[in-house]
This record gives structure tokens, sequence and C-alpha cells, in this order.
């Protein structure tokens, strides 16, 4: 969707490329399916491709938007839509705990690729406050968040999303659908946070800390990766090969090796 409003260009530093294209639009408004009484934030509403009609389906939305100049055209155009409350922040500053006020958040936006990994880790920390997140990625880093043990591009990233959330792909996204059209393609996917309780996360520090240390030397033996986190004989209390290289190993074996771990 287009306003006459927003004659600016799209600003390079801040990864800004606008969606423009209906059919994706709507496409993921399906995916989200808002109901009454759910409290949707967007993050990065840009050009309102996806938050007017948003707002036509459900009538209210908040939506977090760093670039200052978006903020008055938004405001203006969003009046004919529905009731639009708008946060002038860095999403990375935003405390979706604090704004989920009990009642737990339904985000969704077009994730600048520049910050498209914090600001998913960002999200994690605040898992306990979001009902899920529809995310739309450089499709790469969706591929990485879904991603199974033994893939190439199975990581860190896949490990901890998939330990906290549902990870799921639901779509890709041609460069088309943008202005101006990136270089890459982009994906759709839905993070739905995982009962707490069924997690089995005893400590999610340390957990982290052991999934960063597996994956930050992932040509190397577990034995020697996580030389500094734990030895051979905690790798095989955890039913682990101290052979095994960090992409062999799935979920529950990160959350079974980090509760082993020594918390000092």
């Amino acid at each position: 969707m287009s306003d006459a409003r927003f004659d600016g260009p799209a600003k390079k530093s801040l990864g800004q490329h606008f969606l423009h294209e209906r059919g994706v639009v709507d496409r993921i408004i399906l995916a989200v399916d808002p109901k009454p009484g759910d409290r949707l934030v967007e993050i990065g509403p840009g050009q309102g491709a996806m938050t007017f009609p948003l707002l036509d389906r459900h009538g209210a939305l908040t939506a977090i938007e760093f670039d200052r100049d978006l903020l008055q055209p938004l405001t203006a155009a969003a009046r004919t839509h529905g009731e639009l409350t708008l946060v002038h922040a860095n999403v990375l500053d935003v405390n979706f705990t604090e704004l989920a006020d009990g009642t737990p958040i339904r985000l969704v936006g077009n994730l600048p690729y520049n910050l498209s990994s914090p600001i998913l880790f960002h999200a994690l920390d605040h898992a306990g406050a979001v009902r899920d997140m529809h995310f739309m990625l450089q499709k790469e880093v969706v591929e990485r968040a879904a991603a199974g043990p033994g893939s190439k591009v199975y990581g860190r990233l896949s490990v901890m999303l998939q330990a906290f959330c549902e990870v799921t792909m639901l779509f890709t996204v041609g460069p088309g659908a943008f202005r101006p059209p990136p270089k890459v393609d982009s994906a759709v996917m839905r993070l739905v946070p995982r009962d707490p309780a069924r997690i089995g996360i005893d400590d999610r520090a340390r957990f982290a800390a052991v999934v960063r240390a597996a994956f930050g030397q992932r040509r190397k033996t577990l034995r020697n990766a996580l030389r500094a986190v734990c030895d051979g004989e905690a790798l095989r209390a955890a039913g682990i090969d101290p052979q095994a290289r960090a992409e062999q190993l799935d979920v529950a074996d990160f959350v079974r090796l980090a509760n082993l771990v020594d918390a000092a």
C-alpha cells in the first residue's frame, strides 16, 4: 500500500526495504489471523503496507518505529483505518514484557536484515510475554532458524530458537515485493513460544553459553570446542560422544548437557 505522504526514499542505513505487494500482505495477515481481544504489536511498520490492512481487519495496533520521518505520515494515514499507537524507539530498547502488561502480545513485522538476529534474540528474552510471532526476514535466516541437526545451516540460531519456540517456515517472498528490491529472497516464519514448564532448561544463561561455545568453533570436536565450559566426562554423562561436532546434536542434547554442566 502506498500513500502520497510517504515520499522519502528508503534509508539504506536503516536496512529499509518497504513491502508493497498486497498479495504478500494478505498472505501474512491470513497467517496471523487476528482475533478479537488480540494485542498486536508490529515491529517496523515502514510505510504501513501491513499496518493499515491489519488495522482494517483488527481495529487497533501498536507499532514500533525507529525512523522519525515516518511517524507523522503513519499517524495521518492511520486515521481512516483504526486506532494506531506508535512507539518511537529502537525495538531492541523496548521491553516487550512491560508493553504486554500481563496480556500476551502477538508480534508481527518485516524485520530489517541488519538487525534480524538481534531482534529474534531480544524477543526470546521476553518470550513469556509473547503469544506468537510472524516475521519476514532474509530467507537464509529463516532457513537457519528452522534447520535440523546435520544441515549445513543448522547452528546457534537454530538451537536457541527451537529450544524456546516452535519454528515454522511459512512461505518465501521474492525481491519484487519490496521497494527498493533487496538482492536476496525473503521468507515469512511463525514462532510460537513453548510452555516454560516443558522447555526443561535449568539455567538459560548457562544453556546459551554452552550453545555459543559449541558452535563458536564448529569444525572442532565438542571435547575441544567446549573445553572452557565442560569436559569429556560431562559430555559422556549427557550421552554425547566427545568426538561429535555441534551440528550433530539436537536441541534435547544441548538441553541435557547444559543442565549437567556445573552452574559455577
